[in-house]
């Protein structure tokens, strides 16, 4: 996505201009310095430049998160920064200094540069020797092509074994120069040109994952127009205050989090809740930042600092989510610890051992190279988390927050999920479900009656009457002396005559028998529905059954969730016996009501206990205690709640159950790919283990093997981005 333009400025003012980079100082005492670092393709090439920079005099600490390309690193406030980049320069990666050097096409830059000259060097030394042109010609243009295309992987190793890093960089050099010190310059090449072509590419690929979640942050504008006592200025975005007054033009995007004072339009909010269908806003609704502005001019009130929008803690939370490692993922670091040690303990034996018992120096010297190159753990350490990027960048697209690799994979392996049914399930409000009319009235008669007494009454049973009536066109009377009974009805005169409308339990105070509606009430109440008897003094006239109407699209995201794999679904809920079940029994699934807060903890330790795996969807406040004892929390409706942003393991922007299907499902293909990606990895590392102390593996092999397997893994992780 390419940078949007700044908004078109107002006469007679400057455009701000952006520093980079900048260094905070919150503490009164350490810097700090964020930079997006370029090149790194591998979790070893990170941790290259995390020690390089962490070496520094002056750093206290450097952190940095591959999956999102960036170093953090806090210092002394006089160190420049300049130093920072000269040693991740050093250590053969380099600084991007700004968003728009993102956009420069991949076959435009350096790497790509020098690895096609490399490649192209290395067909015509292949080309000549096949001619029968002089050995020393075909030997001068291999080694050109070995250091065009290996001047990048030279460098990234030295400073990797001086940060006594042991990455693929230094084993593919070792191979590189032990291939030419025994005289095989067209395997030295090869082993150089496939490298370098496959970390581009590698490169490449995640290069677009980053950048895909870096976009959010772009969408926000850099300038904005605000309001400032008689005028109106153009200001950068950071320097605009919670209270003051933007005014958004159509065709904008809004710069920060705010309120509409004035004015009408439709947004598109697709970047903060992932909602394709733009949404109506008029005074009093809630707009995000990097929400695009229909063709009406709006006024809105700030009520949030730019850099604490909806949008870039969305872009916050998802960079730092990346970094934060599935148990998958830790797994294979823990064996490429073990395993990269061995092979390379393996191939100097192999190098060592059989020259001394009489075999032939250059035979086992090469098959040592074979095998050192095989050690490299590359395909294998990237295998996952290029796949938990992907994942957590297409989810975050769709408006699905998920906090990290282990909230992705636990979700991809639920196998039971728990509801709380209140305003998840259901709409959270009652609404008119029956209506039974007694004593010769007819249904739409009743109806206008209530909703006449109940017109002036707030209860939320009263608003339920009065939305029916309203939808069918029920006519309003006239009501005198209209009296409230909090917790029970009302009453008041139409046409003169008094009459009830409220709970049983009023016509009871007033000694006004119910016996012609005791088989409706009994009819309400099996339902579970909430009994609202409409009367007069001689007895009931209609009989209202109020339910929580359950939400349109739960069914469909139920139904959907089984066909996900999801065995278990239960709705948890403190409402009473009969409503509980009506709900339940309207969806299909399994509940249990009258529960405390404690107790439905307990409900949900009980399903993680009896199914390894268990998931809680809530709204992330209330259900708080619930969705920590589950395996992953869902919170519904989290667009603009920092508590369930920052609380819940997977946060669904939109108030929208479809969401939840999805996220599950974007789960579950991850984990299916991070499965894939380890076993072929695993499989193909163990096959060229086995065969390279017999020779049956050249070194172009070797590299065509490991580099190709990790580009596949890549590409495999990506495919995430495109479902």
């Amino acid at each position: 996505m390419s940078r949007p333009r700044k908004m078109l400025p107002v006469i007679g003012q400057e455009p701000a201009v952006e520093a980079w980079p900048t260094v905070a100082d919150p503490d009164g005492g350490l810097g700090r310095t964020v930079v997006r670092v370029g090149g790194m393709d591998c979790a070893s090439c990170a941790a290259t430049v995390e020690k390089t920079v962490v070496k520094l005099p002056g750093v206290h600490r450097a952190a940095v998160n591959f999956a999102a390309g960036r170093l953090d690193a806090e210092h002394d406030p006089d160190l420049p920064v300049g130093e920072i980049e000269k040693a991740v320069e050093s250590a053969g990666y380099h600084v991007v200094r700004n968003e728009d050097a993102e956009t420069v096409p991949f076959w435009r830059t350096p790497r790509a540069a020098l690895t096609g000259a490399s490649a192209l060097l290395f067909l015509a030394g292949l080309a000549l020797s096949i001619a029968g042109t002089s050995g020393v010609v075909v030997t001068g243009i291999y080694a050109t092509a070995i250091v065009v295309g290996g001047v990048q992987i030279f460098r990234a190793a030295l400073s990797g074994l001086r940060a006594r890093q042991l990455d693929m960089n230094v084993l593919m050099s070792a191979a590189t120069i032990g291939a030419a010190g025994i005289g095989e310059w067209a395997e030295a090449a090869s082993v150089v040109v496939l490298f370098s072509a496959g970390n581009a590419l590698q490169a490449y690929a995640v290069d677009r994952t980053r950048g895909a979640v870096r976009s959010l942050v772009r969408l926000a504008p850099d300038e904005v127009l605000v309001r400032r006592g008689d005028g109106e200025v153009v200001v950068p975005t950071g320097e605009v205050g919670i209270g003051e007054v933007v005014i958004l033009r159509p065709g904008e995007r809004l710069a920060v989090d705010g309120v509409v004072a004035e004015g009408a339009s439709t947004m598109d909010e697709s970047p903060v809740t992932g909602e394709s269908v733009p949404v109506g806003k008029s005074p009093g609704d809630a707009v995000y930042s990097g929400a695009l502005n229909g063709s009406g001019g709006l006024v809105v009130r700030a009520t949030k600092r730019a850099g604490d929008s909806t949008l870039q803690k969305i872009a916050r939370l998802v960079e730092e989510a990346q970094a934060k490692k599935a148990p998958a993922e830790q797994f294979v670091d823990r064996f490429s610890r073990v395993y990269t040690p061995i092979v390379v303990a393996a191939a100097v034996v192999l190098a060592l051992v059989p020259p001394l018992l009489g075999g032939g120096f250059g035979d086992w010297f090469y098959r040592a190279l074979a095998l050192l190159i095989i050690a490299c753990p590359c395909a294998l350490v990237i295998s996952t988390p290029v796949t938990v990027v992907s994942g957590i960048g297409a989810a975050s697209r769709r408006g699905i927050l998920i906090k990290g690799g282990a909230a992705l994979e636990a979700a991809g392996r639920l196998k039971a999920l728990a509801f709380d049914k209140t305003g998840t399930l259901t709409e959270g409000r009652p609404v008119l479900s029956r209506v039974v009319a007694l004593n010769g009235w007819d249904r739409d008669g009743a109806l206008a009656l209530a909703a006449a007494l109940e017109r002036r009454s707030e209860h939320p049973l009263a608003y339920a009457i009065l939305s029916a009536a309203q939808a069918r066109d029920a006519a309003g009377l006239p009501v005198a002396d209209f009296e409230s009974f909090q917790g029970k009805g009302a009453e008041g005169k139409v046409g003169g005559k008094l009459y009830l409308v409220g709970s049983p339990r009023l016509f009871g105070e007033r000694g006004i028998s119910l016996a012609a509606a005791e088989a409706a009430l009994g009819e309400v109440e099996r339902a579970g529905e909430t009994p609202v008897v409409l009367g007069d003094g001689s007895g009931p006239i209609a009989v209202f059954g109020l339910a929580d109407a359950v939400r349109p699209d739960a069914r469909s995201t139920v139904d959907a969730l089984r066909g996900a794999g999801i065995g278990e679904i239960v709705m948890l809920s403190g409402d009473a016996e009969a409503p509980a079940r009506r709900a339940a029994e309207a969806l299909g699934v399994g509940y249990r009501a009258r529960l405390l807060p404690e107790q439905k903890v307990e409900a949900v330790r009980s399903l993680v206990q009896k199914h390894g795996s268990a998931g809680m969807v809530g709204d992330g406040v209330n259900d708080a205690p619930a969705l920590a004892a589950s395996s992953v929390g869902f919170a519904m409706g989290a667009a603009g709640t920092d508590v369930a942003l920052e609380t819940a393991d997977v946060a669904l922007m939109q108030d929208d159950l479809s969401r939840l299907a999805e996220a599950v499902k974007i789960s579950r293909a991850a984990e299916s790919i991070i499965k894939q990606n380890v076993l072929v990895s695993l499989l193909i590392k163990g096959v060229f283990v086995l065969l390279a102390p017999f020779g049956l593996v050249a070194l172009w092999a070797a590299v065509l093997a490991d580099m190709g397997t990790s580009v596949a893994v890549t590409l495999n992780g990506l495919r995430l981005f495109r479902k």
